[in-house]
């Protein structure tokens, strides 16, 4: 499984880019960039947010990217003069759409696309979900519900009023404002949860690195304690054996009471020849 995620990593982000742009949209760069950086983790595809204006087939009963000129399309605020300008050479069916970030990222493992989930809700992108491929990839797709869909023209007739044009234009750039909110604070919050899960993985690892607590402190109090109490104990033992030999069968400094009557007693009890008479 881990030679598997390695060879996905590298084949991905050796890859040309297929997208319109052949690159990275400046706005999540940063975004990408860490996610990247990370063994966990690699980045799949990537938009920031765009404003789009698409001309599709009349006949068309759905609008399909692949299908349609693209008339108009920013990652950043447009102007309405920048729609009108561009829906003169529409000659189908004109839909203004506003699309929010979206991101989609190839997790080694269940639990760090869990992480990745987690912070894509608490950050705002409410659509994200996750899923499992037959080969084992895990993606988890960051995706927001805040997006724009309003057909402009059918068949190349403009079908609504400059006025409203105006007022869906500022819709569109109220959105994106939002949207580069929610990138900050994913950002931010991807961040901290990286930082977090990072440092509890070390210390799991090598528990020692951690500071020094009260709890340490205490050990080496009590390891203090006991080698006083082994002093303590080694002095009371030699004691008690020196006592010990005082009254056992070993030579002792002091001579007993028995060993002095000896000395003027014979073993029958009488007075010995050095002079003194009998009790």
């Amino acid at each position: 499984m881990e030679k598997s995620f390695a060879q996905w990593k590298k084949q991905c982000l050796n890859k040309a880019d297929l997208s319109k742009k052949g690159a990275v949209d400046e706005a999540i760069e940063h975004v990408v960039s860490l996610l990247n950086s990370r063994e966990e983790y690699f980045t799949t595809s990537s938009c920031s947010g765009r404003v789009i204006l698409i001309d599709g087939a009349p006949e068309s009963s759905a609008v399909q990217k692949q299908n349609c000129a693209w008339l108009f399309v920013s990652h950043h605020k447009c102007t309405s003069e920048d729609l009108l300008s561009a829906l003169a050479g529409c000659s189908g069916d004109a839909v203004l759409k506003f699309e929010p970030f979206v991101l989609h990222v190839q997790c080694r493992r269940l639990e760090d696309a869990q992480l990745m989930h987690s912070v894509a809700i608490d950050s705002g992108f409410r659509n994200s979900g996750l899923t499992v491929g037959k080969k084992g990839k895990i993606i988890t797709a960051v995706r927001s519900t805040h997006g724009l869909e309003v057909p402009l023209s059918h068949d190349g007739t403009l079908l609504l009023p400059q006025e409203y044009i105006t007022y869906l234009t500022q819709v569109a750039n109220q959105k994106m404002e939002e949207n580069h909110r929610r990138i900050s604070r994913f950002y931010q919050n991807l961040h901290l949860a990286l930082l977090t899960e990072k440092l509890q993985r070390v210390q799991i690892q090598d528990p020692h690195d951690a500071p020094e607590t009260e709890k340490g402190t205490d050990e080496e109090e009590e390891k203090e304690e006991r080698k006083k109490t082994s002093v303590y104990k080694r002095r009371r033992k030699r004691e008690q054996h020196e006592t010990d030999g005082c009254h056992g069968d070993g030579d002792c400094s002091v001579p007993g009471l028995e060993d002095c009557l000896d000395l003027f007693t014979g073993t029958n009890g009488s007075v010995s020849q050095t002079g003194f008479t009998g009790f």
